[in-house]
């Protein structure tokens, strides 16, 4: 699961899945990180969506550290 996260869809696909993982082993894992909401749509470099999926991928190494105990 060690792949780049580069648009929302694959981001809630990882939370989502990571998520399950953990409620089946009765594990809370921290809270996920929240989507952007200050986006203006003009693919600026550095925009708020790339900063949420570098985000998401940190919280997914972390996550599969404590699942893979």
């Amino acid at each position: 699961m060690d792949f780049p996260i580069t648009d929302r869809e694959t981001a809630q696909a990882v939370l989502d899945h990571l998520l399950q993982r953990a409620a089946a082993r009765g594990l809370a894992l921290r809270e996920q990180p929240p989507e952007p909401t200050s986006c203006c749509g003009r693919g600026c470099n550095g925009c708020v969506w790339e900063g949420y999926f570098a985000a998401v991928a940190y919280w997914r190494d972390e996550a599969l550290l404590m699942l893979d105990d």
